[in-house]
């Protein structure tokens, strides 16, 4: 009875602390926004998290753009901002995630329900982007996430380096390149010169 009581008290104090962690829904809205470009931003649909960590919509948008609060279960800082033709994309790799499966499971399995056309993917390149870092933090007093490294890349999918004439790796610092070419993934990553 003992064991039981203990093991009550520890989920109960497990979800008082992660409920503690979640920042409310205005600071998410305002840090997710911030991996938007400036003109997306106002009128951006959010994804963010409720007290018990499960993601939901907190707030209903009016324009193209999906963005996606920073997980407070994980260390570092990321969040993303993506077009809403990626949701599909993305919202079957959150399934999966939640499934258990691996990284290599997600790509194999989005890769065959995209070929089969029950996975829908963009019709013409749609850009994500990520605000992210390992040291980087939003400062709830100033409303900006610092420390934080910038990087977009526009899905592209079936792409190759003979449809685009991208190199499959950076031929310069902050370059363009191709990832995952010929795939239902294919993308070009842009990163900044610093990183």
């Amino acid at each position: 009875m003992k064991s039981i009581k203990l093991f009550f008290y520890l989920v109960i104090f497990t979800t008082i602390a992660y409920a503690q962690q979640i920042p409310d829904k205005e600071d998410q809205i305002a840090a997710a926004v911030q991996a938007a470009p400036e003109e997306f931003r106002s009128s951006a649909t959010v994804l963010g998290y409720d007290k018990k960590g499960d993601l939901i919509t907190l707030r209903k948008g009016t324009n193209a753009m999906i963005c996606l609060a920073d997980d407070p279960s994980k260390d570092g800082f990321s969040a993303a901002a993506y077009h809403k033709d990626l949701e599909p994309f993305m919202a079957r790799g959150r399934e999966l995630r939640a499934e258990g499966k691996s990284h290599g499971e997600i790509f194999e399995i989005r890769e065959q329900e995209a070929k089969n056309g029950t996975l829908k993917m963009p019709e013409r390149g749609a850009t994500l982007h990520i605000l992210f870092g390992n040291n980087a933090k939003y400062n709830r007093e100033t409303k900006k996430v610092e420390n934080a490294i910038y990087r977009y890349v526009v899905y592209i999918p079936w792409a190759t380096t003979e449809s685009t004439g991208l190199p499959t790796s950076p031929s310069m610092m902050g370059g363009p390149w191709i990832m995952d070419a010929g795939t239902h993934r294919a993308h070009i990553m842009i990163n900044p010169p610093a990183q």
